[in-house]
């Protein structure tokens, strides 16, 4: 069942350690510079209530992760990881037609210390992706009792474009229940 609050306890026992122990080193490496930030990907859709297996670690993060250059070369600001003991640690940023990925930022629930994107926002983030494995997140987010009504509320107010692919996610999660 998807949680209004998300639960990172609900990756115990299905993630891998190590995979766990590079959120916590990689959440905390970014706090310690000042970097707003909130999990997103594999590791939230287990939160939010169906825990896979993943290899990586994801977060959304603020703008505060890069430095800009000179030429536009972006390079992410020194003491934000990109790797921890083997695993990767991926950033994505808000474009700058999503400020309100940025203010999800500051609104992201916190699970055992960590911010996790509210369900709605790794919905938004997953329908985005071109991605299979991504549609299948959706489907299983569903059928765990993902607010479907709250997730059509945001689309309909952020992302009216992808408000159709969600609700053919929908009905495959319900044709195959």
């Amino acid at each position: 069942m998807t949680h209004d609050t998300p639960d990172l306890h609900l990756l115990d026992d299905v993630v891998a350690e190590r995979i766990l122990g590079a959120m916590r080193a990689a959440s905390e490496a970014l706090t310690r510079v000042g970097v707003r930030h909130a999990l997103c990907g594999g590791l939230a859709v287990g939160a939010h209530g169906f825990p896979r297996a993943t290899k990586d670690v994801d977060f959304l993060v603020g703008d505060e992760a890069f430095d800009v250059h000179s030429g536009g070369i972006v390079s992410m600001r020194p003491g934000v990881p990109i790797q921890v003991n083997g695993v990767a640690v991926d950033h994505l940023s808000a474009a700058a037609s999503e400020p309100f990925l940025a203010e999800a930022l500051d609104s992201a629930p916190l699970s055992a210390g960590i911010r996790v994107v509210a369900a709605e926002v790794l919905v938004y983030m997953k329908l985005k992706s071109p991605r299979f494995s991504d549609r299948v997140d959706i489907i299983r987010l569903v059928q765990a009792g993902l607010d479907v009504g709250t997730c059509e509320r945001w689309l309909d107010a952020h992302a009216p474009q992808l408000l159709d692919r969600f609700r053919v996610a929908v009905a495959d999660a319900r044709a195959e229940e």
